[in-house]
């Protein structure tokens, strides 16, 4: 969880640590308007995978001013602010509503919402930044 990113690995895998780091990016940007989906996992998976597979990509990700911030708490704390926390729990709690009025099953939008339960949880566990 340190603030400086690892080593690039060898040639051949570096490949695929690019190709994660922009699925996860472009998942997570679809996020911001899909609710259900999570934004932030997708944005730390993406700062993750680009520090390993795309320097440049990381050092964008960093940079920016929405996204910056947030993975700088995460790699230096673990810590995700309180904001992100709120707002994380609103879209699951919207989609876990959403889920229940669409699903052609009950157990179907149970087994959905109680995912998301766990991991609101495992967000709540999280310290908040300094």
């Amino acid at each position: 969880m340190g603030a400086t990113p690892p080593e690039r690995p060898p040639g051949r895998f570096r490949w695929a640590w690019w190709l994660l780091a922009y699925v996860a990016l472009a998942l997570g940007l679809v996020g911001i308007v899909l609710p259900g989906l999570p934004t932030v996992p997708f944005v730390l998976l993406s700062a993750y995978a680009a520090a390993r597979g795309s320097r440049r990509l990381h050092e964008r990700l960093l940079a920016d001013p929405r996204f910056g911030p947030m993975i700088r708490d995460w790699q230096a704390q673990g810590a995700v602010s309180r904001r992100a926390k709120w707002l994380a729990t609103g879209t699951m709690a919207l989609a876990a509503v959403l889920m229940f009025v669409t699903a052609p099953r009950a157990w179907m939008a149970g087994i959905g919402t109680a995912v998301m339960a766990v991991v609101a949880t495992w967000l709540w566990l999280r310290p908040e930044p300094r």
